[in-house]
C-alpha cells in the first residue's frame, strides 16, 4: 500500500510564484473556465436525456402527420391503401385459393393483415366479361351445328353476369361478416375476420371459374359438367378451410350449418350461370306447310245411254 504521505497534495512551487506573479490573469482564467467547463458537464449530464426527448417528440410529430394525413373514407385516397399490392403477392394469393390445404389459412398465410381489393375487383370483371362473351359464343356455334336455332347478340347477358358476380361477392361476405360479428358476442371466443378480409376470400375464390368457363365452350355435356364439379369442390375448400379456424369456436350445430350455406350459396351461383349462360336456344318454330285452297269437286255427268232401235 502506498504511504500516507504519497498520497497527501504537495504543492508545486512554479504553480504557487505564478499564481504569485499574476493573481489577476489566474483569476480572469478561472472564471472564463469555470462557465465553459459548467456548459460542458451541463451537455454532458443532460445529453442523453435530451437526445431521448427529441426521438420521442419526433416519433409523436410524425404520428400526429400520419393521422392528420389519413384521408377520409369518401376520399379516393382512403380506398388506394386497398389496390397497393404488386403483381406477386396478386399471383401468390391465385395460387393460394387454386390449392386449397387442410391447416392452410388463406387469411393468414396469404393475406398477412393486408386485403385488397385490387385482386378481387378485376377478377369479378373478367368472370363477367368471359361468362357473357363465352355465353354468346355457345349459341353462335350451336346455330353453326344446328341450322334451325335462331341467334342473335344478347348484349345484355354483361349486364346480368356483371350484376350477378358482383352482387354475389360484395353482398354475401357482408352477410357472413354480420353473421359472424353476431356470433362473436354470443361467443366471446370467436375472432372473426374484418369485412375486407372476407370480401378478398370470396373475390379470390372466384378465380377458378375463369377456366372453368372458357371449357364450357367444348360441347361435350359431361365434360362441363365435370370441370364445373371441379372447380366447385376447389373453391368450396377453400372458402371451407378459412372459415373453419373462426367458426369451430362455435357450437358444432351453428358451425356445420353456416358452412353448408356457404358451399350452397356457391353452388347455386354455378349452377345459376351453367344454366343462363350456356343454354342454347330454342330452334325456330317451323312454318306450316302450305295448303291448297279446297274447291269444290267437279261433277262429271256421263253420257245417256243409246236408245235401242226397238223402241
Amino acid at each position: 500500500m502506498a504511504a500516507a504521505d504519497e498520497l497527501a497534495f504537495h504543492e508545486f512551487e512554479e504553480a504557487t510564484n505564478l499564481l504569485a506573479q499574476t493573481p489577476n490573469e489566474a483569476t480572469t482564467r478561472g472564471d472564463q473556465l469555470v462557465p465553459q467547463r459548467h456548459v460542458a458537464v451541463a451537455m454532458d449530464s443532460g445529453g442523453s436525456y435530451g437526445a431521448e426527448d427529441e426521438v420521442e417528440e419526433s416519433d409523436k410529430t410524425a404520428l400526429l402527420q400520419e393521422e392528420k394525413q389519413q384521408p377520409g373514407f369518401w376520399t379516393f385516397g382512403y380506398y388506394q391503401s386497398f389496390f397497393d399490392v404488386d403483381t406477386a403477392q396478386v399471383l401468390d394469393r391465385i395460387k393460394g385459393s387454386l390449392l386449397p390445404r387442410p391447416g392452410h389459412n388463406f387469411v393468414r398465410h396469404h393475406l398477412r393483415n393486408r386485403p385488397d381489393l385490387y385482386g378481387p375487383f378485376w377478377i369479378c370483371a373478367t368472370l363477367a366479361f368471359v361468362l357473357a362473351v363465352t355465353g354468346n359464343l355457345t349459341l353462335v356455334l350451336a346455330q353453326r351445328r344446328d341450322p334451325s336455332i335462331h341467334y342473335s347478340p344478347q348484349f345484355h347477358k354483361v349486364t346480368v353476369a356483371g350484376t350477378a358476380i358482383y352482387c354475389y361477392a360484395w353482398l354475401v361476405p357482408l352477410a357472413l361478416w354480420g353473421f359472424l360479428q353476431w356470433r362473436k358476442g354470443v361467443r366471446e371466443r370467436m375472432g372473426p375476420y374484418t369485412f375486407l378480409e372476407t370480401v378478398c376470400v370470396y373475390g379470390y375464390s372466384l378465380f377458378v371459374f375463369i377456366p372453368t368457363v372458357v371449357l364450357w365452350l367444348i360441347p361435350v355435356p359431361w365434360l362441363q359438367w365435370l370441370s364445373g364439379a371441379l372447380a366447385l369442390a376447389l373453391s368450396a375448400a377453400g372458402l371451407v378451410f378459412t372459415l373453419w379456424p373462426v367458426v369451430r369456436e362455435d357450437s358444432r350445430l351453428a358451425a356445420v350449418l353456416l358452412l353448408s350455406v356457404v358451399v350452397l350459396l356457391h353452388a347455386l351461383l354455378a349452377t345459376g350461370c351453367k344454366f343462363y349462360f350456356f343454354q342454347p336456344l330454342p330452334p325456330e318454330p317451323a312454318a306450316p306447310p302450305h295448303q291448297a285452297t279446297s274447291q269444290p269437286p267437279t261433277v262429271l255427268l256421263s253420257p245417256p245411254p243409246p236408245r235401242s232401235a226397238a223402241a
